[in-house]
């Protein structure tokens, strides 16, 4: 039986191989054991800063070793751990911070040409955290008063609340709330998905067995740790079978060739743009790729090419297509014998006892002990999202062939996704409508060469207001994270609607060009 709690998953890793390497970020290198002593670390200077249990914690930081560190910290500590999207803008950010009441908040300093708390400080001047600790990452990074340095922070700890948090760590239960993810939902407002210790666990376990991670695996972690794949997929799924974590704050195909070339890359996951990029770069060939062995993909169609080109080019062993959402993290995946048919025209098989079944109009329906607890604060949603027995509806359309495997055949009749990750219109809509002069909006994805899907804006004006197509889009830019914004606007007298009000987006879709 595994560890089902993180805390416990820890101890057991760094008791059963202390000397093996749990993180290799650049020349940061982290054993099992020097990682269980850092999350000591953090959680005692957590304890130190008042920080009760129960308390989240919020991360605002990209891919590095500190959020590893800081998330099981958190864990020990007996916390809850609170992910924000790196992409989110000041605004974005500081409505999850207040909504979840963080007692700490761990963020980056600059990153991506920005300082985050400055970001942060500018949206919401009367935004108080009690605790904020800043990640060194940049080259711009003394912290600001009232802001603790990684470093300063970790030498808070002291035996005394190293003890306390050790107490706390080991009073975790597996049914204790480990994490709150937001994602959009069709409403156009962020939900909180609340999800257990065991079900972390449950699922990480679960997509370890069907990628066959080992402890000889190095790990390349390329999707956001404030996602379910970099984290729950990554992560925690490295801790329980004492694979290797090599994290990465931002893509780029060529560093990418070259760190699966020197950390001996054999597991890497990621969106299918991510291979291609790959088999299509001019100078593939001056990196040794041969120890690439697993990849796991989806959020994308996977052609059957593109599949046979990732094992005969890559050398890969094995292409894993999977299935899942932020309320069930992974529900059906693929497995390694699986063929390139297989893979390219469908999700895989339940996995991490999960029961699939598809519902009224195609809906995929799916039950088991890793649905979400429910939603943050909103239990009217929860309601309409888990029924009576139990099923989590999806919003997304399939079939199950006679083998149990699943084939997506459709979304949300509105989302779109856009560089790996779904954006929901309703939630972009409601954010254009803050803008003056702007009457009434819609928008829906456009298909692009790059992203896959970007959006457009259908914007009606309100008279009197002369508004451009950069008005509206540096008003997107203002107040959305880079992925949600509309890539185009097309200004129209009004919106097409039917009989019941409601928008014909299809009608806008056929106008496309």
């Amino acid at each position: 039986m595994y560890p089902r709690t993180t805390p416990a998953a820890l101890v057991d890793a760094a008791d059963t191989r202390p000397d093996r390497l749990a993180i290799a970020d650049g020349d940061t290198r982290v054993t099992f054991a020097q990682l269980r002593d850092l999350v000591r670390d953090f959680a005692a200077a957590l304890v130190e800063r008042g920080i009760e249990t129960g308390a989240r914690v919020a991360l605002w930081s990209p891919n590095t070793f500190h959020w590893e560190i800081a998330a099981l910290g958190v864990h020990w500590a007996g916390g809850v751990v609170v992910p924000i999207n790196t992409r989110y803008t000041g605004h974005e950010a500081a409505d999850i911070i207040r909504r979840v009441d963080a007692a700490a908040l761990v963020v980056v300093g600059d990153f991506l040409g920005a300082d985050r708390h400055t970001q942060l400080q500018q949206a919401d001047p009367d935004l108080t955290v009690s605790t904020v600790v800043r990640v060194p990452v940049g080259g711009n990074d003394t912290a600001s008063d009232g802001v603790l340095d990684w470093d300063d922070f970790l030498a808070l700890a002291t035996d005394t609340s190293r003890a306390e948090a050790d107490a706390r760590a080991e009073a975790v239960s597996p049914d204790d709330v480990s994490d709150i993810l937001f994602t959009s939902g069709t409403t156009g407002k962020s939900k909180g998905v609340l999800s257990a210790h065991r079900q972390c666990l449950g699922v990480a376990r679960a997509w370890a067995d069907c990628a066959e991670l080992t402890e000889d695996d190095n790990y390349l972690i390329i999707n956001p740790f404030f996602h379910t794949f970099g984290y729950k997929a990554g992560i925690a799924a490295c801790l329980l079978t004492g694979a290797t974590v090599v994290p990465m704050a931002v893509f780029d195909v060529e560093k990418v060739m070259a760190m699966v070339s020197t950390e001996q890359i054999s597991v890497l996951p990621g969106a299918p743009t991510i291979y291609q990029s790959i088999l299509d770069h001019p100078r593939r060939g001056d990196f040794d790729l041969s120890n690439l062995r697993v990849a796991v993909t989806g959020a994308a169609p996977v052609p059957v090419p593109l599949v046979e080109r990732m094992q005969k080019e890559l050398s890969f062993d094995a292409v894993i297509t999977a299935y899942g959402q932020t309320e069930a993290v992974v529900a059906t995946m693929c497995r390694t014998d699986d063929d390139p048919v297989t893979v390219s025209t469908s999700s895989g098989r339940a996995t991490a006892d999960f029961e699939v079944r598809i519902g009224d109009k195609g809906e995929i329906l799916l039950r088991g002990p890793n649905v979400m607890l429910g939603y943050l604060d909103d239990p009217e949603a929860t309601a309409k999202t888990i029924d009576a027995d139990g099923w989590l509806h999806t919003g997304d359309v399939g079939t199950l062939d006679e083998r149990g495997y699943l084939d997506i055949t459709d979304r949300l009749k509105d989302m779109y996704i856009s560089n790996g990750f779904n954006v929901y219109p309703a939630e972009i809509e409601a954010t254009l409508l803050r803008l003056p002069g702007v009457h009434e909006v819609a928008v829906v994805g456009v298909p692009d060469e790059r992203a896959g899907e970007v959006g457009r804006a259908y914007v009606a004006t309100l008279d009197g207001h002369d508004l451009t197509e950069d008005d509206v889009l540096a008003y997107a830019k203002e107040n959305l994270a880079n992925f949600k914004r509309p890539r185009s606007v097309r200004f129209v007298d009004h919106l097409p609607r039917n009989a019941s009000g409601k928008v014909l987006k299809n009608d806008l879709r056929e106008e496309q060009s």
